[in-house]
């Protein structure tokens, strides 16, 4: 089991891995798509989001027992991308973000695995995802009232686990720009 949440260190070993971090509807999707195609690369969908929406169709809600599966699919998912991208790799969530998710969810709880995994898997960089952004409805979502409360969870993981990170804000544009500076000071 453990062997399913490792990341892939022998594929691609130089590649710069960055994930976009934050709560629910603040863009992290649209700037990974965004970015892949600004750096001819690929990017990491969030497998929680096929998940959830698979589940959805037969009327079913996560539980907690679903964490370590979505977190197997995350990085099943993100040591494929891996195999494909160029210099750099676009992750739109890892498994921090989904103990973050598992904890709040559910009382503090998250498999011992998935916070192992969490805490040792690397990357170059994180995108805070602020919540200075439209919360929109999906079906899928479901935290319209508690964004400030999150965010200060994510943000809490980084600066707990020391991860380095930078804050991205403002509209669309802003936070392509910020992200855009960032990668292109990796990448030299």
């Amino acid at each position: 089991m453990e062997e399913k949440l490792k990341q892939s260190t022998d594929t691609n070993p130089n590649c710069i891995k960055v994930v976009l971090f934050g709560p629910e509807s603040t863009g992290k999707s649209t700037l990974a798509k965004e970015l892949a195609d600004w750096y001819d690369t690929v990017y990491v969908e969030e497998y929680s989001r096929f998940y959830a929406e698979a589940k959805a169709q037969d009327n079913l809600q996560l539980t907690k027992e679903d964490v370590l599966p979505i977190a197997i699919g995350q990085i099943t998912t993100e040591n494929k991308q891996l195999k494909k991208a160029n210099k750099l790799l676009i992750c739109d969530t890892d498994l921090l973000e989904t103990k973050v998710y598992s904890q709040h969810y559910y009382d503090g709880f998250c498999p011992e695995l998935v916070k192992k995994y969490a805490h040792k898997n690397t990357y170059d960089l994180y995108f805070l995802t602020y919540i200075d952004t439209v919360w929109k409805a999906d079906g899928i979502r479901n935290q319209p009232n508690n964004r400030q409360q999150l965010f200060n969870r994510f943000e809490k993981a980084l600066i707990d686990l020391n991860k380095p990170y930078v804050l991205v804000e403002g509209d669309f544009e802003e936070r392509l720009k910020i992200c855009k500076t960032q990668i292109d000071n990796l990448l030299k």
